[in-house]
């Protein structure tokens, strides 16, 4: 334990413990990409959030940028999460665009007020991986989301991206997720399979279990182990992963098969349509049925049916092939510009909304979905 004040290096994923200690301490694991190592705070107690269960910022991108001193459009979110008593928001904010912007811990509470979160002083420990990219590492990744410096358009098939190609080390922790009592840290490794789910315990005692994962990419058409992670959620009761991944498989890997420095091939379930990034995956109830959201770059807010997953079996023929599936159904939304999501609780997901280039933060209750 240490009380030392932690100086982060980069923004990236956050994500808390869903329960709290006895006396009311919250864990938020607050990601350090480029230090390749995740943090764990322990937030001091807070007041239950009695109120309403609507959290509504208009014009969030402004309030960042004013917050912390920065251009409108240069606090870019890298990270989502709430807090499992409170309700209010944590944001993790890259200070510009490229792999020198300096990181940021904003809290936005229930009343609609944004502030800097100070963790100066709280009780942390951390967790270094041992199997990040080397800064030297020649591999690449392919960013979709606009959010780098050195995106550039290009058309492919008629339709513009914003494309960056980026370092493989920049994509050492793509997403946190907390499955069966443990934390798992998804992004590339310096393995030959790069694409690395790491089981972490927590309270951390140094040590992971560490497994490499193989998907059939449907648009791509072959089985690919370098592609990340980008988004991941617990899945039956905590005995499976649902991972998305770009371009956009959506892939089951069982828990009990995440063994230590095997190489695991997931069971992909759908195609979601090419030339997409996801944002987050996460899961939702109504009316006591589960369904699963995946936001995106540039498809809809698509919705799944939990329910479909299991009687789905693995895609493995290339979408170019007459006759290929793109598996379980899914529906999409008219809820438009959505990209970070978190669960607020079961039945409300707070997401931030880029409508006609203004970020807004919203909730999104499960009778509108």
């Amino acid at each position: 334990m240490s009380t030392d004040e932690v100086s982060l290096s980069s923004a990236g994923p956050l994500l808390f413990a869903p329960e709290v200690a006895d006396d009311g301490t919250a864990v938020l694991f607050v990601s350090d990409v480029s230090a390749a190592t995740v943090y764990a705070f322990e937030l001091a107690p807070e007041t239950p959030n009695a109120g309403e269960s609507d959290v509504r910022v208009d014009q969030l991108d402004a309030k960042l940028a004013s917050l912390l001193g920065v251009e409108r459009g240069d606090a870019v979110i890298r990270g989502m999460a709430v807090h499992p008593v409170s309700r209010s928001v944590y944001l993790s904010i890259a200070r510009g665009h490229g792999a020198e912007a300096g990181p940021a811990l904003v809290r936005v509470d229930a009343d609609g007020s944004v502030t800097v979160a100070e963790v100066d002083g709280l009780t942390v420990t951390s967790f270094e991986l041992d199997d990040a990219p080397d800064a030297d590492d020649e591999r690449q990744d392919v960013w979709l989301d606009g959010s780098d410096a050195s995106a550039a358009p290009r058309e492919i098939y008629g339709v513009e991206l914003s494309i960056a190609q980026v370092p493989a080390r920049r994509s050492t922790i793509t997403d946190l997720a907390w499955v069966d009592g443990s934390l798992f840290v998804a992004g590339l490794s310096d393995e030959e399979f790069s694409s690395r789910l790491r089981r972490v315990s927590y309270p951390f005692d140094g040590s992971a279990r560490e497994t490499s994962v193989e998907i059939f990419h449907v648009d791509h058409g072959k089985y690919e182990t370098q592609s990340p992670i980008r988004a991941l959620t617990s899945f039956d009761g905590g005995a499976g992963i649902l991972a998305s991944y770009t371009c956009t498989p959506v892939v089951h890997f069982d828990l009990d098969d995440l063994t230590d420095g095997a190489l695991v091939r997931g069971r992909t379930v759908a195609e979601l349509g090419p030339m997409n990034q996801p944002f987050s995956l996460l899961s939702y109830e109504r009316d006591g049925e589960e369904f699963l959201l995946v936001s995106n770059t540039r498809h809809p807010l698509l919705k799944i049916a939990a329910s479909s997953i299991a009687g789905q079996a693995a895609l493995t023929q290339p979408m170019s092939e007459d006759g290929a599936s793109m598996g379980i159904p899914r529906e999409s939304l008219d809820h438009p510009g959505v990209t970070w999501m978190a669960n607020l609780d079961r039945s409300n997901i707070v997401v931030v909304q880029n409508l006609d280039g203004e970020l807004h933060l919203r909730t999104l209750e499960a009778a509108v979905l």
